[in-house]
């Protein structure tokens, strides 16, 4: 029997996947609500994107891309299903948030991808969306440092 190769970030059972991670020198829970607010989703799902976060919760984006929340553990991970227009099947994307002391890292994981072309593009889209939280939470740092330099100033 001849083994079937398989191509970067194909898998035997779940078409193809991709995961991106990036650790942040913030807390875990303020990972989270980050990622979890509208802004965030608005970064990593998509710009129209208004989800109600619970077990089971429908949603539907701008450009016809549907799915569910199957499951949503706060200050943990959520795993949901995004099923864009014209694909055959869904594909699961899943988030995390994972405390290393006062570090954590944010971590994408899409699965049932049909394809290398579709992995590449997310592949590129997910790790756009962490230089974009990358970028609020410096701003944030940044706001949080000016406002303590001008109390203690006071």
């Amino acid at each position: 029997m001849q083994e079937r190769k398989s191509m970067i970030g194909q898998t035997r059972d779940a078409g193809f996947q991709i995961g991106v991670r990036r650790t942040f020198p913030i807390a875990l829970e303020a990972a989270w609500q980050l990622v979890t607010s509208a802004a965030g989703m608005r970064i990593w799902l998509d710009e129209s994107a208004e989800v109600e976060l619970a077990h089971g919760a429908a949603y539907r984006l701008a450009d016809g891309t549907s799915g569910r929340v199957s499951v949503y553990t706060p200050n943990s991970h959520l795993r949901m299903t995004w099923h864009p227009v014209g694909w055959l099947r869904p594909s699961t994307i899943q988030l995390r948030v994972i405390a290393n002391r006062e570090h954590t890292a944010i971590a994408f994981h899409q699965e049932q991808l049909p394809g290398p072309t579709e992995r590449a593009a997310r592949q590129v889209f997910f790790t756009s969306a962490l230089d974009r939280i990358e970028q609020l939470i410096e701003q944030s740092i940044e706001e949080r440092d000016r406002l303590h330099g001008y109390f203690r100033s006071r």
